[in-house]
């Protein structure tokens, strides 16, 4: 397993410290070109203080990297972008790149999705490795098997161990990283996603086009549960349908499901009955659904039948 040990920025690392709760993280990078490729999904970034805080205090499960315009990284992470506002992360973006961004654009930034976050108190907090060069822009990469790499990872497999009880459930990155003891290949996807993760993820994976209508229209498309959140407990993409805002509604209130086997949307006569009207969505009833390219994201037909028997009347 890799660790890859990332230069942040104290001000994010300080905001997400203060918080009682924080399930998902976005450490974000400025620049419209940025990419990563240091970590698969399930490894482990930490986070490095500037200089002179010359210590890992913190990390998070890597979960994906994409490139998204700052507003929807906004909407989507709100604090969990290390700022307090949309004004106030345009501002830091702009610091950065030394270039204003006027009030029109939404220009892309670099995300670095993290799952489990964890923020140590600085009683908690680990030198940083001797072989970290204080000049390093974005940081380093360790292998976990050996030398300097696996010093690190055993100081931080025993603070994540220290954690509250809940990191360590089953089914956590956390709980698999501990058990693996830094050995061998990660999880291929991180089993707790945030709500923020499940979105962008979801949104990812259908190519951003609604899977009935195809719309593209970013700001009316959401990510909607097949089973319903309340019964699963948990954000899994398999789970997940990327809808225009209308018809995310009328699926999560019935009024439209997704045949289980054929994959075709299939409309209420509720809603003739109840509102006298639907032209629009009747004409959408026996559409194809749009499903995502990699096998892994496509929905189950055990989550499309649990919506079709008891969600769909």
């Amino acid at each position: 397993m890799r660790i890859f040990v990332a230069v942040t920025d104290n001000d994010w690392f300080t905001l997400h410290a203060s918080l009682d709760r924080v399930d998902e993280v976005n450490f974000w990078r400025p620049s419209p070109d940025a990419t990563f490729k240091a970590l698969q999904p399930g490894e482990l970034l930490l986070f490095k203080l500037h200089a002179p805080l010359n210590y890992v205090v913190g990390g998070g499960f890597f979960v994906r990297f994409l490139q998204l315009p700052v507003n929807l990284a906004w909407d989507t992470f709100k604090e969990a972008n290390g700022v307090r506002t949309l004004a106030e992360m345009r501002q830091r973006i702009a610091f950065y790149r030394r270039v204003p961004i006027l009030p029109n654009e939404n220009p892309n930034i670099g995300c670095i999705m993290l799952a489990e976050p964890f923020f140590w108190p600085k009683d908690a907090w680990i030198p940083c490795p001797n072989d970290f060069k204080l000049n390093t822009v974005q940081g380093k990469g360790y292998e976990t098997e050996s030398g300097v790499g696996r010093e690190l990872w055993t100081a931080v497999s025993e603070r994540i161990q220290k954690q509250l009880p809940a990191s360590l459930m089953p089914g956590t990155a956390a709980l698999a990283a501990v058990e693996s003891r830094g050995y061998g290949k990660p999880q291929i996807i991180l089993p707790r996603l945030g709500q923020g993760l499940f979105r962008i993820l979801v949104t990812d994976a259908y190519q951003r086009r609604c899977a009935i209508t195809g719309e593209r229209t970013l700001p009316v498309l959401e990510a909607a549960h097949i089973k319903p959140y309340t019964v699963v407990q948990r954000h899994e993409i398999s789970n997940g349908l990327l809808m225009r805002s209308d018809l995310h509604r009328l699926f999560d209130d019935g009024y439209l499901t997704i045949d289980p086997i054929e994959r075709r949307v299939v409309v209420s006569k509720r809603i003739r009955e109840e509102f006298e009207n639907g032209k629009d969505y009747y004409e959408l009833e026996g559409t194809q659904l749009r499903e995502p390219i990699e096998t892994w994201a496509k929905p189950s037909i055990e989550n499309f039948e649990f919506h079709a028997y008891n969600v769909f009347l």
